[in-house]
């Protein structure tokens, strides 16, 4: 019964890590979907193809540890909406910046997520931060914004500053999508926080499926069929969202969303290294102080 019972103190950091390397790894795929399925398609490719992965995902957890899939409260099922509804805005928002910025730099904009997740999730799940891990995310988020701060001497500020308009609202949303995901996997009755983890990432994964699709069928029927059409390179981006998603979840089901969040801005260094060897995007010196400054504060959070 390892997976229902085993939760080492250091578990949830594993999973953050391992969560953070495989959505990036996602959202450089649905980057290059975005010219060919537009902004909308594009976000679907994650929920639509991730499903039957989560679904694969759930029925080896429920193998594994004897239990069934456990009853949905009303209170679970408006966490799970919350938490759905919040990540196909994001998700949007995120893929539009992207058109404006680079790669590396959308990346560290949404990461301003962590101030935002400590505050909702305070305000709505109650979860008080640690000093040290308040002390670990200011640093953070400072090398975020020194990172993502607009060049204004290109003489495209105004452009600048709507894509990291886009980049926060994105974060905003991130964060109501991890404090919904959290509070559903903690309100669910199973004594296996993976089964919890695995049946909300299936339950999110076909309401977003469902709005998204139902969304395409009413306007925009060609986009959809180009979906099907691109299966294979949507194949990916889905099984990679999924990957990335389980991971997140049970995450969230062992650590305060605010842990898992700043730990997560380890996602900017891994999109750096993938921006310069798939996108030859380079960085600045002022971009790599900013990753430094993660660095520091992940450092600090870990240690304490």
């Amino acid at each position: 019964m390892f997976l229902s019972t085993f939760v080492a103190p250091w578990l949830w950091a594993v999973f953050t890590v391992i969560a953070a390397a495989g959505q990036t790894l996602r959202n450089a795929l649905q980057r290059e979907l975005i010219g060919r399925l537009g902004t909308v398609g594009a976000t679907h490719v994650r929920f639509l193809f991730g499903l039957p992965f989560a679904c694969v995902f759930l029925a080896i957890v429920l193998a594994a540890t004897g239990l069934a899939v456990p009853p949905f409260s009303l209170a679970v099922f408006g966490w799970t909406a919350l938490g759905g509804v919040a990540q196909i805005a994001a998700t949007a928002l995120m893929l539009a910046a992207m058109r404006s910025r680079s790669f590396v730099v959308t990346t560290a904009l949404i990461k301003t997520e962590p101030v935002l997740v400590a505050i909702f999730a305070l305000v709505i799940l109650g979860e008080q931060p640690s000093l040290l891990t308040v002390l670990a995310l200011l640093i953070a988020t400072g090398g975020v914004l020194v990172l993502s701060w607009p060049h204004t001497a290109t003489g495209g500020a105004a452009r600048d500053w709507q894509s990291v308009a886009l980049g926060v609202a994105a974060a905003a949303c991130f964060a109501l999508s991890a404090v919904g995901f959290r509070g559903a996997v903690r309100g669910l009755g199973t004594p296996s926080f993976v089964v919890a983890a695995s049946t909300i990432l299936v339950a999110g994964l076909a309401l977003q499926t469902a709005l998204l699709t139902a969304w395409l069928l009413l306007f925009d029927r060609s986009g959809l069929a180009a979906i099907f059409r691109l299966w294979r390179p949507s194949l990916a981006a889905g099984f990679l969202g999924a990957f990335a998603s389980q991971f997140w979840f049970l995450a969230f089901a062992v650590a305060s969303v605010a842990q898992v969040r700043t730990l997560a801005l380890v996602e900017v260094i891994f999109a750096q290294i993938l921006s310069r060897n798939l996108f030859r995007q380079g960085a600045s010196g002022r971009e790599y102080a900013g990753m430094g400054l993660i660095l520091a504060g992940v450092v600090l959070l870990l240690n304490g």
